[in-house]
Parts: structure tokens; sequence; C-alpha cells
């Protein structure tokens, strides 16, 4: 594998996961009580959050210079 695509992949790894916990965060904290939290919902956002994160970074990542 090309070192480029390596530090891309790192790159839009990092950024997933920061994006998929922001999203856990926020969808936990607009509830009430810790008990009213729907995990179903959190997952399936926070998923989502992460694959849109992904397909953003195809458009280019200012961390992978060319």
């Amino acid at each position: 594998m090309k070192e480029k695509t390596k530090r891309w992949l790192k790159a839009a790894g990092i950024r997933a996961l920061k994006t998929v916990a922001q999203t856990a965060i926020a969808t936990i904290g607009t509830t009430a009580l810790f008990t009213q939290v729907d995990w179903a919902v959190v997952g399936s956002a926070s998923l989502l959050a992460g694959c849109l994160s992904v397909l953003t970074s195809l458009a280019g990542l200012p961390e992978v210079k060319e």
C-alpha cells in the first residue's frame, strides 16, 4: 500500500472516530436522564455520522498534503 494511502486512511479514520464520539455525546445530551437514552438511536446516528465523515474525507483532507 502506498504511503499516501496509509496517511489518508489514518487521517480519515481519526476524523471519523472523533465525529462518532461527538455525535454520541450530542445525542446522549439531548435526553433529560441517562436512563432515558435510546441507545439504538445513539448507535445508528453515530454510525451514520462516521460513514458521512469518511465520505466527506474523499473530497480531500488537509492533513494529507500532496
